[in-house]
Order: structure tokens, then C-alpha cells, then sequence
């Protein structure tokens, strides 16, 4: 696993955490555009960025990161990556298992902002006091997919604080 730290939690008490899910990131052999993107996007609507992290895919690695980001963390977990048919795009499933409480409505409106999301098998839930949406590994629908939900997100992350 890769990672870097960001900026530290702003004014607003938004944080984010980013999970690219690519072997061939980690591989060294494919730049990670989708990850940053998201960075750039959660940084411009006011979420402090502080964890970038980088995992191969698969079921296991993409659980493991999860649990790892959600530990003693009250904020949004973006994944990119691993939500396809292709045999080593396993990210939902790494999901679904560590994950409290499922949020199909934040999954079905991401998938519906482009008809490539019918493709798209990410899923949404809450684990903690984390909310965690999985999206595309293009740039473009990664940020398409973060933006069809965006509004309703700091909502749902007081909720989950218990306010």
C-alpha cells in the first residue's frame, strides 16, 4: 500500500479519505489521474483531503484498506477503481464486508448520472461514523459519480455523528 497524508480537517469539519484501487498504480505502471481528480474535487467542495492511499485490487486488499481508513475516523472514504466485469474488480465485494449498513439510494443516483453507470457495480454504506462510496476508476466518472451525491453528503456525515 501507498499513502500520503493531506491537509488537516478545515473550518467546515468536512474530512475525506481517497482509496485508488489499481494494480496498475501500484504496479508503477499507470497514473493515478482518478485518485487525484477526486483529491481536486473534494478539496474545491470545502473536505479536507487528509489520506491518499493507493491498494492493489482485489476482495481482500480493498477490506483491509477500508477497515485500516475507517478506524477512529468520522468522515467520507472515496474509493476509485475495481467497480467493473473485469476478474480482478472486486472493490464492491471488499466493501460489502466491512461495511455497517448498505445506502443504495448514494449507489443507484451515482449510477444514474451517465449511462456507463449501469456498468458500474460500486456500492455505498456506512461503517463507523464513515461513509463510504465506492466510484468508477475513469476520471471522469469517478468524479461524475462523487458529484451526483456531493450535496447530500455533509447531511449524511452529520447523521452519522449523532447530531
Amino acid at each position: 500500500m501507498t499513502e500520503h497524508a493531506a491537509s488537516t480537517t478545515p473550518a467546515t469539519g468536512l474530512a475525506a479519505k481517497v482509496l485508488t484501487v489499481s494494480d496498475g498504480v501500484m504496479a508503477g505502471v499507470r497514473d493515478d489521474r482518478s485518485g487525484r481528480a477526486l483529491v481536486d474535487r473534494l478539496t474545491d467542495a470545502g473536505f479536507a483531503v487528509v489520506e491518499h492511499r493507493v491498494v492493489s485490487d482485489g476482495r481482500q486488499e480493498v477490506g483491509e484498506a477500508l477497515v485500516e481508513l475507517a478506524e477512529g475516523f468520522a468522515g467520507l472514504v472515496v474509493t476509485t477503481g475495481g467497480t467493473g466485469f473485469g476478474p480482478r474488480d472486486l472493490t464492491p465485494e471488499g466493501t460489502k464486508v466491512v461495511l455497517d449498513r448498505e445506502a443504495p439510494g448514494l449507489a443507484e443516483a451515482m449510477r444514474l448520472v451517465n449511462p456507463l453507470g449501469r456498468l458500474s457495480r460500486g456500492v455505498a454504506g456506512t461503517r463507523g461514523r464513515c461513509l463510504v462510496l465506492n466510484t468508477p476508476g475513469s476520471t471522469s466518472g469517478a468524479v461524475e459519480c462523487l458529484e451526483a451525491v456531493l450535496d447530500v453528503v455533509p447531511h449524511a456525515l452529520r447523521l452519522l455523528a449523532g447530531e
